[in-house]
């Protein structure tokens, strides 16, 4: 059986690439903290929606999913390597770590964060 990192990323992966601002909020629990590139965290599926909205629709995004965790029946979590890229050779590369949280409609995304991997590191 898949860990739920892999099935929760692969979700995400489709909604970004295919430029799918509501897909991609829907992933999120209601009160969910993300924070992307920018310096603010911000709270719930309206400001996730936002923030992909925001995002160029020719941006897409390989992952690697390095390490996953369980916490009981239901957390999880992980940390990633993602690649964001667009068609002009602009990139991207980030970690990204989740803390997923299980409920009625399944495995959603309670935290997400993003930071930056510095040129030659």
């Amino acid at each position: 059986m898949s860990h739920p990192m892999h099935d929760v990323l692969g979700r995400w992966k489709a909604a970004f690439d295919g430029h799918r601002p509501g897909a991609m909020a829907e992933l999120f629990t209601e009160d969910a903290l993300f924070q992307g590139f920018g310096p603010a965290v911000v709270a719930g599926q309206d400001a996730v929606r936002a923030y992909y909205e925001a995002v160029p629709d020719d941006r897409r995004a390989e992952v690697t999913v390095l390490h996953t965790y369980t916490v009981g029946e239901r957390v999880a979590g992980g940390f990633a390597d993602v690649t964001f890229s667009d068609p002009t050779g602009w990139e991207a590369k980030v970690h990204m770590s989740l803390v997923l949280r299980r409920d009625d409609n399944g495995w959603r995304i309670l935290q997400y964060h993003v930071s930056r991997v510095a040129a030659g590191g």
